[in-house]
This record gives structure tokens, sequence and C-alpha cells, in this order.
């Protein structure tokens, strides 16, 4: 074996070595789970004895159990003899959660907007006045445009 392999290495680099080259069951089972989630979009990584610093605005203190929503950041770049990680957590303010009941179709005689346990609700737009109004047409433009929003929100049978 070359002499560098005997030299002063970092516990990161032996552990990684450790994990992706030996055959030992714990080495193995980890490989295949490394692998199993890649497949669901995942990269696990774990990182020991870490420094982090949290910026939040909705508590002092992180609370156990509690999701927050926000940016984290790696400050430190880790040296080869000089290996402090340290990360910084700023917590995002939560935007509005959108509409209270967004549009899902926006028509010239009717609108369907979508409440918050799913389901629809038709809303016609202002009756046209004027001489120009025609019974029958704006029916049929009622009816035209309830065929189309509700055809691709609503599937037959339903």
């Amino acid at each position: 074996m070359p002499e560098k392999q005997y030299g002063p290495r970092l516990a990161g680099k032996i552990l990684h070595d450790y994990l992706e080259n030996s055959n030992e069951p714990l080495a193995v089972a980890y490989r295949e789970r490394t692998t199993e989630s890649e497949k669901q979009g995942w990269n696990p990584n774990t990182h020991l004895g870490v420094d982090l610093k949290t910026l939040l605005c909705s508590d002092s203190k992180m609370k156990t159990g509690k999701n927050y929503q926000g940016i984290l950041r790696r400050d430190e770049v880790c040296e080869e003899f000089r290996y402090e990680e340290h990360f910084t957590f700023i917590e995002t303010v939560p935007q509005t959660a959108g509409k209270r009941n967004p549009h899902v179709f926006d028509g010239k005689y009717i609108t369907v907007t979508r409440r918050d346990d799913g389901s629809l609700r038709l809303n016609f737009k202002e009756l046209p006045k004027g001489a120009n109004f025609n019974l029958e047409r704006f029916a049929l433009g009622v009816y035209n445009e309830l065929c189309l929003a509700l055809g691709g929100l609503i599937e037959e049978g339903e």
C-alpha cells in the first residue's frame, strides 16, 4: 500500500472510504439504503458535530418537532486540517397561502373558484345590460363556458 495512505487523513475521508469500499454488513447496508433513497430523489448526508446558527421570526428558539420554512446555508469551507463546519438557518416569512378561493376558470359569463375543502363554486358575472342583450345568446354562452370549465375540472361519472 502507498505510504500516503498511512499519513494523517480527515475523519470524514476515512469514514467515506469505509462506507464506499468495505464489505462489512454496516457498509453494505449503507450503500443499499443510499441507492434506494437516490431512486426517490433524496441525497442523504449526515454532518456530525456542526455549529448551527438560527435566525427565526416565529420563535426565539427552535421547538422540538416543529417544521420551519427557510434557507440553510453552509458557511465554513472545510480545509484539510481545519474542519469546523458551520451552518446558518434563516427562517423565511411565510407568504400568504394565496387567494382565499382561487379562480380555476375565468370566462366572459362565469367564474369557477375552488374552496379550501376542494369543492367548486360557480359564480355568474354581472348580467350584460343594454339594447343588444339577447337572452338565448347569453344562455348559450353560459352553457358553453360551463362545459369548457367543468370539462377540465370534473371527470365523467363523478
